[in-house]
């Protein structure tokens, strides 16, 4: 799971970081506000941890500009304020949860599962689109229609998650890059070109009428116009 924590508190970040990076999540820092709304606009990240406040722009003005341009990623506000007003900007705003400092790990690593689980699966634990069923326990793709099904790759089943979360969304290579591979090199790139074909012939294969559609110089995007 990829995290992005947005903290200006230098020793803060640093030990969450490190604490973060010891319970095996793939972590990334912004140290400011700028910088951090740059981040969550790359859309690459499971989870956001979210300081609100930071220098140049705050956390309530990110995450509500997050929503705006229909970033749903799962975000969970730091505040060192407790009063309930700064904890229902924050809800209004588009977070969907909070903690106020100073907190437990304990209790923040427990928020991060629950944001996790309920990221975009259902509560069997399956994701659909269209008349296409992913099921996350076994990496299985299905048809509705017809019931036929198939086991995915590890990259492909990934591919086709990251493309229901964003259903409506145009993504561009480079994001899906750095979401499935977790790197920046444009010699990696026609990585996504190989798997994007390997995914749309397992579409194939279980007979389904949802696509992947290239859209010429941007990227990629999850249709369904036939069901």
């Amino acid at each position: 799971m990829k995290i992005l924590l947005v903290e200006d508190e230098k020793r803060m970040a640093q030990a969450l970081v490190e604490i973060l990076r010891m319970e095996k999540y793939k972590v990334e820092h912004c140290a400011d506000g700028v910088s951090g709304m740059d981040a969550v606009e790359s859309n690459v990240y499971d989870i956001i941890i979210l300081d609100v406040m930071l220098p140049g722009m705050d956390g309530f003005e990110i995450v509500k500009n997050a929503r705006q341009k229909g970033i749903r990623t799962p975000v969970l506000m730091l505040t060192a304020k407790s009063e309930l007003d700064d904890k229902v900007t924050g809800l209004d705003n588009g977070a969907d949860d909070y903690l106020t400092k100073p907190f437990m790990m304990k209790e923040l690593l427990a928020r991060l599962r629950a944001l996790g689980r309920r990221n975009i699966h259902s509560s069997d634990g399956t994701l659909s689109f269209g008349d296409i069923v992913l099921d996350t326990g076994t990496l299985s793709l299905a048809c509705t229609v017809n019931n036929q099904s198939v086991r995915l790759g590890e990259k492909e089943y990934r591919i086709l998650e990251y493309l229901i979360a964003n259903q409506g969304q145009i993504l561009t290579r480079e994001q899906l890059a750095l979401k499935i591979w977790g790197y920046e090199n444009e010699a990696e790139y026609n990585n996504v070109e190989v798997y994007m074909s390997f995914t749309r012939k397992k579409l194939y294969f279980v007979g389904a009428k949802t696509e992947i559609k290239a859209v010429r110089g941007i990227g990629y995007e999850l249709r369904c116009d036939n069901v």
